[in-house]
């Protein structure tokens, strides 16, 4: 059985979207075009249809193309388990509430006990400051939080 990865919108917009002219966020760009090319094989990918409304927003010829990177992956819906843990995430302000949608992403991957959330959000998903209080919420609520990462930390030594 391959480990589980929830991809984050993010991650769709750095592995479509045009190079950066900012260096970090191109290198990031890179870095993610390797890992769909010789890692997503190893894992069972999972979207949402959070994912799928926030990629269809903005540019329509970039819409269509973060679209077409969507086909065949499994989507995972919302439900009350979701939302509750989301809600939780923004009552005790571990997640702001202006970031509510980053709220649900990871209360989508806790809930479906998805084993990686990838994304390149590190304000408010892929935080080490965060992560010990989404832990103990999720704890508390009976689910373990999926690890929160960037393509950077999936990769093989032999990558």
């Amino acid at each position: 059985m391959k480990p589980s990865i929830y991809l984050e919108t993010s991650f769709i917009s750095y592995l479509t979207g045009p190079p950066s002219p900012n260096l970090i966020t191109a290198a990031n760009q890179q870095i993610t075009r390797e890992w769909w090319d010789h890692r997503r094989l190893a894992f069972d990918l999972f979207i949402s249809p959070l994912v799928i409304d926030e990629i269809s927003q903005g540019n329509a010829t970039q819409a269509a193309k973060r679209l077409a990177m969507l086909d065949g992956l499994a989507i995972l819906d919302t439900n009350n388990e979701v939302a509750e843990l989301a809600v939780a995430f923004l009552q005790q302000q571990v997640v702001p509430s202006k970031a509510t949608d980053d709220a649900y992403h990871i209360a989508i991957a806790t809930v479906y006990r998805i084993t990686y959330l990838l994304t390149w959000n590190c304000k408010h998903i892929a935080n080490a400051q965060l992560h010990s209080r989404l832990h103990q919420i999720s704890q508390q609520r009976g689910y373990e939080l999926p690890i929160l990462c960037t393509p950077y930390e999936l990769f093989t030594q032999e990558n």
